[in-house]
């Protein structure tokens, strides 16, 4: 699959990245490539083959759930902006 300069600056776009005119060959290439390989790899008759969650079948150590600190609540929320029922206020971030 080859990728087009202006497929390489729509993806660009949409990604919020700056590419210079220069580069674009460059880029198109390398994701044209990228491309190649993910049809290749959807090629593969994949439809015998189990899934495995971890190639190593490695498990991991995880460490007891246990509480180390105590509730310090009553003591942060008089030094916060804005608190309401007993919650942090924040600004809204995503509109």
């Amino acid at each position: 699959m080859s990728l087009s300069e202006e497929e390489v600056r729509k993806i660009a776009h949409l990604g919020g990245l700056a590419i210079r005119d220069e580069n674009i060959p460059r880029y198109a290439q390398s994701l044209s490539s990228i491309l190649d390989l993910v049809n290749q790899m959807e090629a593969v008759d994949t439809a015998e083959i189990q899934p495995m969650a971890h190639p190593l079948d490695a498990i991991q150590r995880l460490r007891p759930d246990e509480v180390r600190e105590t509730d310090q609540r009553a003591e942060f929320q008089p030094l916060a902006p804005q608190v309401e029922n007993g919650l942090y206020l924040v600004p809204k971030v995503i509109e």
